[in-house]
């Protein structure tokens, strides 16, 4: 079966200048490879992070916060933080992509908890971890996103907001970002902070130059 054969018209898939798109359906075996591949790739930025004691954005930077903070592991704080949205989330997306978004969460959690066992640095300079962190965060976050696998946390909320009460998803999450960087003022060296900020740019330049309306016409 060839790909133009696959394709569902759907009125709801439109382009930026909101033409009627196709959906291609996505086979188990590719939504099964992204995320493997995305999972990977965010678990291996946060450990950069965490290594050059950094945070990003999202439960993800409120886990690695916490962790510099307290004796308590990131990786564990991340699948903590995580469980009340997931039920939240379990109730509003539905089974599938929650199954996929536990999943994924749960393999984060596990690379960020047992990679520094797996993987010795000797050196690594903060930039280099800041740009490539954000760099495959971005890149692995993207993965998951076009095969409607999340990464669990505040997006979920606020996706809900904007759907309820029509506040924009991309404010809320800002929002809550602030209030991570604002703690982690308290916790970093001025040098780490700016550094935080740097990777987050990374990551959400990826995320904004390829997650738009119509670029990519695959479906889970």
């Amino acid at each position: 079966m060839t790909q133009l054969s696959r394709a569902i018209p759907l009125a709801g898939n439109r382009s930026e200048r909101g033409v009627p798109l196709p959906l291609y359906p996505h086979r188990l075996y590719e939504d099964a490879a992204a995320l493997v591949l995305g999972t990977f790739m965010v678990g291996l930025g946060l450990v950069l992070y965490g290594e050059a004691r950094i945070v990003t954005s999202g439960l993800a930077g409120l886990a690695l916060l916490l962790g510099y903070a307290s004796p308590l592991d990131p990786g564990t704080l991340f699948f903590a933080l995580n469980l009340p949205f997931l039920a939240f989330g379990w109730r509003r997306m539905g089974w599938r992509v929650m199954l996929r978004t536990v999943i994924a969460i749960g393999v984060i959690s596990l690379l960020t908890r047992f990679s520094p066992l797996w993987l010795g640095i000797a050196h690594l300079s903060p930039v280099y971890a800041a740009v490539m962190g954000g760099i495959l965060m971005g890149m692995g976050a993207l993965a998951l996103v076009r095969h409607r696998t999340g990464l669990g946390g505040i997006n979920l909320v606020a996706m809900d907001l904007q759907e309820r009460r029509g506040w924009r998803a991309g404010y809320v999450q800002l929002a809550f970002d602030a209030l991570v960087m604002l703690g982690a003022c308290f916790v970093l060296e001025g040098r780490e902070l700016v550094l935080s900020m740097l990777g987050a740019l990374v990551l959400n330049m990826i995320l904004a130059m390829n997650h738009k309306p119509g670029r990519y016409l695959g479906v889970s």
